[in-house]
C-alpha cells in the first residue's frame, strides 16, 4: 500500500512499504506535478529540445550532443551498484506510470503539439547532469582566455569573482546550546537561476526505514542536497572547486577520420555525426568528436583550435548516485560523511548536524590533481605537463565546535580545491548577524550592501566639481544606509548610477579591447559577454582602476534624467522559462505585479541582477530552509513559486509572496493519513 498526502501548500508526503516502492511513488508524483519540467530536462540531456520547442534551443542541443551528456548518463547508470540501479529503476517506472496523466494537465504539451515520452533507465542521471554541467568553472576559463588574449595575461584578476551563472548560496550551522537544551540548527538558501517551475521540489519521503523531509530535483530520486531525517540534517553550498578542465586540441582530418595532436604525435579521436531535429525548421547536423582528454565542446574561432572538456564524471563513469539512498538512511553526521564518499560532482561544501549534538563540515566530490595552470584557461592538450595525474584531492571531513558559515567564500577547508571564490562579505555579514542573535529568517532576507570599493568610490568624488543636481544625488547616496530595500528610492538611484558607470566602462581605455569577438559559441555568452562581466566585477574594477571621471559622469547622467524610482520597481522578478504556453507567460506577468523584490547580488539576500545590462532579478534563493535538530516539526522552508508545475493550479505560485517577504512555512511532519491512495 502506498499513500500520497498533501499539506496545505500541496507539498507531497509519500508513504510506501519499502524503499523501491517509495522511489516508484516519488517518480510518479514528480510526473504528475512536474510533467513538462521533467520532460524538458530529459530532452535537454539528450540534446533534443529543439525538436519540441524550436530553433531557439539549437545552441543547447549542439552542446549537449558534443559534450555527450546522454552517453555519460548511460555510462554512469551502467556502473551503479545493483541496489542503487534497482532503486533508480523503480523511480523511472514511477515517472513512466504518471507521465500521461501529468502531461494531460500541463498546457505546454498542447501548445507545442508534443507528447511525453517514456523515460529510459538512465534519464534521472541525465537530468542531474543537465542541472550541473555548467555549474562549475569551465565557462569561466573561456572568459579568462578572452581576457588574456585582449587585455593581457595579468588582467584576469580584474574579474576574479563569481561568474554570471555561478552559484551564490549561503548555509550556516549553529552548535547545540547546553544551557537551553537546544540542539544544533542548520539553515541556508541555495542561489541558482530562478526557473519556473522551481528547480527544487519540497517532498516528504517515508517508509519503514526512514522518514525524510527535503528538497528534491524533479526527475531525480531522493533529496541530494538538503534533507532532514529526524535524526540528522544536511545542506550544501557550492565549494567553488575547480574540477573541470579545458584543453586546446589540434585536429587533422583524413576523410571521415579525425586525428588529434598528442605528446607523441597524432592519434585517432572518435568521431561521428548526429542529426538534430528542429520543430518548425530544417534538421541540423552536429559533429561529435572525443579526444583522449574528453569531448570537443567548441572551437576557438580565433585560433582554429578545438576545445575539449575533461570532467571526473566522464573519466570515472560515476556521478555520485550511490550516495542518494544512504543519505535517506542516515542517522548521524558520520553516516552523511560515509554516504558522500561516493560523491563525484558537483563538488559541494556540506554542513551536517545530528540530534546528538554533532556538527560536521565536509567537502564532497572529486577534484583532480594536475598543474595549477589548468585552473585558469584552456591548456595545450599535446603538452604532458597538463595531464591529470590520476588521483584526486582528499575528502575534507572535520568537526565544527562553533558557528560554521559557508557562503562560497575562500576558507581553509576549500582553498585548495578552487581558484575563484565569492567575495567574503556575505559570510562576514552572516557571522555578524548570528553573533547578534538574529533569527534565521531575518538572516535570509538581510539586504544591506557591503561598503566595498564601488560604494567607497562615491566618497572620493569631489562635490565641488559636480553641478547642483549631481551634487545633491551624491550627498543622498553618501547618507544612504546601503539597504537594497524594495521601497528604497536611494537604492533605486544607486542601481541607476552603477548601471550608468558599467555602460561607460565598456569604452574605458583599459577595457574596451574586450569588445572584440571572443570566438566561442553563443551558448557561453552569459560567461563571455563583456557587458555582463564588467557589470558583475564593478567592485574589483573600482579597486584596480581610476574610475573617478566615469563615476562622476554617471552620477550627472542619472541626476539629469528621470527619477530612477524605487528599487523594487526596477528589480523585477524574471524567472527563466521557455515561454511556449500563454498561460505561463500570463502567470509570470501576474507574479511581477504581486511582489517587489529587495536584495541584490552582493547582499545575503542575493537576488542577482547584472548592472549595466538589466536590473531584473534572474537568479536568487531557489529555496530557504531552517533544519531544527531539537524538533523537526519546528523546521521551516519556502520555495519561490509552489509545489505544482501546472499554471492555474492552486499551488503553482502560492508560496511566492511569502518567499518575497522572507516568511517561511512549516515542513510537513504529522501522521500520514493516506487521504489519497495510488
Amino acid at each position: 500500500m502506498t499513500h500520497v498526502d498533501r499539506d496545505q501548500w500541496g507539498v507531497p508526503q509519500l508513504w510506501a512499504g519499502d524503499v523501491d516502492a517509495l522511489a516508484r511513488l516519488q517518480g510518479r508524483v514528480a510526473a504528475l506535478d512536474r510533467a513538462w519540467q521533467i520532460s524538458v530536462e530529459r530532452w535537454r540531456a539528450e540534446g533534443r529540445l529543439a525538436a519540441h520547442v524550436g530553433p531557439a534551443e539549437l545552441a543547447w542541443d549542439r552542446f549537449a550532443r558534443r559534450v555527450r551528456l546522454d552517453d555519460t548518463a548511460r555510462r554512469c547508470y551502467e556502473r551503479l551498484d545493483p541496489d542503487t540501479r534497482r532503486w533508480v529503476g523503480a523511480y523511472v517506472d514511477g515517472v513512466n506510470s504518471g507521465l500521461a496523466e501529468g502531461a494531460a494537465a500541463a498546457p505546454e504539451f498542447a501548445a507545442t503539439g508534443t507528447a511525453p515520452e517514456p523515460w529510459r533507465p538512465w534519464s534521472p542521471l541525465g537530468v542531474f547532469l543537465v542541472q550541473h554541467v555548467l555549474f562549475s568553472t569551465f565557462p569561466n576559463k573561456l572568459w579568462h582566455a578572452h581576457v588574456a588574449r585582449t587585455l593581457g595575461p595579468g588582467a584576469a584578476g580584474l574579474f576574479a569573482v563569481e561568474g554570471p551563472a555561478s552559484s551564490g548560496s549561503n548555509a550556516w550551522a549553529l552548535p547545540a546550546d547546553p544551557a537551553t537544551g537546544r540542539g544544533p540548527l542548520i539553515a541556508g538558501d541555495p542561489h541558482r537561476l530562478l526557473e519556473l517551475p522551481g528547480v527544487y521540489q519540497q517532498v516528504r519521503l517515508a517508509c519503514p526505514e526512514f522518514d525524510v523531509v527535503g528538497l528534491a530535483f524533479p526527475g531525480v530520486p531522493g533529496v541530494p542536497h538538503f534533507g532532514h531525517t529526524g535524526h540528522v540534517a544536511w545542506a550544501v553550498t557550492n565549494a567553488m572547486a575547480d574540477y573541470q578542465d579545458l584543453y586546446r586540441e589540434r585536429l587533422r582530418r583524413d576523410g571521415d577520420r579525425v586525428l588529434v595532436r598528442d605528446a607523441d604525435g597524432w592519434t585517432p579521436a572518435t568521431r561521428h555525426v548526429e542529426e538534430i531535429e528542429v520543430r518548425g525548421g530544417a534538421p541540423e547536423t552536429v559533429e561529435v568528436i572525443e579526444t583522449p582528454r574528453g569531448p570537443v565542446i567548441d572551437h576557438d574561432r580565433v585560433t582554429g583550435e578545438a576545445i575539449a572538456l575533461r570532467t571526473p564524471s566522464r573519466v570515472e563513469g560515476r556521478l555520485g548516485f550511490e550516495a542518494l539512498l544512504p543519505l535517506l538512511r542516515a542517522r548521524r553526521t558520520g553516516d552523511v560523511a560515509d554516504a558522500l564518499r561516493h560523491w563525484v560532482e558537483p563538488v559541494n561544501s556540506v554542513l551536517a548536524a545530528d540530534t546528538g549534538g554533532g556538527v560536521r563540515r565536509l567537502v564532497a566530490g572529486l577534484v583532480p590533481v594536475r598543474d595549477e595552470r589548468c585552473r585558469r584557461e584552456p591548456m595545450p592538450a599535446w603538452e604532458p605537463a597538463y595531464r591529470w595525474r590520476g588521483d584526486y584531492l582528499p575528502l575534507v571531513d572535520e568537526g565544527v565546535d562553533g558557528v560554521a558559515v559557508c557562503a562560497n567564500d575562500r576558507r581553509d577547508d576549500v582553498a585548495a580545491h578552487g581558484t575563484d571564490f565569492a567575495p567574503p562579505h556575505r559570510a562576514r555579514r552572516i557571522r555578524a548577524l548570528l553573533a547578534d542573535g538574529t533569527e534565521p529568517a531575518t538572516v535570509h532576507t538581510d539586504d544591506r550592501l557591503p561598503a566595498g570599493p564601488l560604494y567607497r568610490l562615491l566618497d572620493r568624488l569631489d562635490p565641488g566639481r559636480l553641478d547642483e543636481p549631481a551634487r545633491a544625488l551624491l550627498l543622498r547616496l553618501r547618507g544612504w544606509d546601503r539597504a537594497m530595500a524594495a521601497g528604497s528610492a536611494e537604492a533605486g538611484a544607486y542601481a541607476a548610477w552603477r548601471a550608468a558607470l558599467a555602460r561607460r566602462l565598456r569604452v574605458h581605455p583599459g577595457l574596451r579591447a574586450l569588445d572584440v569577438p571572443c570566438g566561442f559559441d553563443e551558448l557561453f555568452a552569459p560567461w563571455t559577454d563583456p557587458a555582463a562581466r564588467i557589470g558583475l566585477a564593478l567592485d574589483h574594477l573600482a579597486a584596480a582602476l581610476d574610475l573617478a571621471e566615469p563615476a562622476a559622469e554617471a552620477l550627472a547622467e542619472v541626476a539629469a534624467g528621470p527619477a530612477p524610482g524605487e528599487w523594487g520597481g526596477r528589480h523585477l522578478l524574471h524567472p527563466v522559462h521557455l515561454g511556449v504556453a500563454p498561460a505561463v507567460t500570463d502567470a509570470v506577468t501576474a507574479m511581477r505585479r504581486r511582489v517587489a523584490l529587495a536584495g541584490d547580488t552582493d547582499c545575503v539576500l542575493a537576488t542577482s541582477s547584472v548592472p549595466g545590462v538589466s536590473d531584473a532579478c534572474w537568479r536568487g534563493p531557489v529555496a530557504r530552509y531552517v533544519w531544527n535538530l531539537t524538533d523537526r516539526a519546528a523546521s521551516r522552508w519556502i520555495v519561490p513559486f509552489g509545489a505544482s508545475g501546472r499554471p492555474g493550479d492552486a499551488h503553482f505560485a502560492d508560496q511566492l509572496t511569502h518567499w518575497a517577504a522572507g516568511t517561511l512555512i512549516p515542513v510537513p511532519t504529522g501522521p500520514l493519513t493516506g487521504d489519497e491512495t495510488t
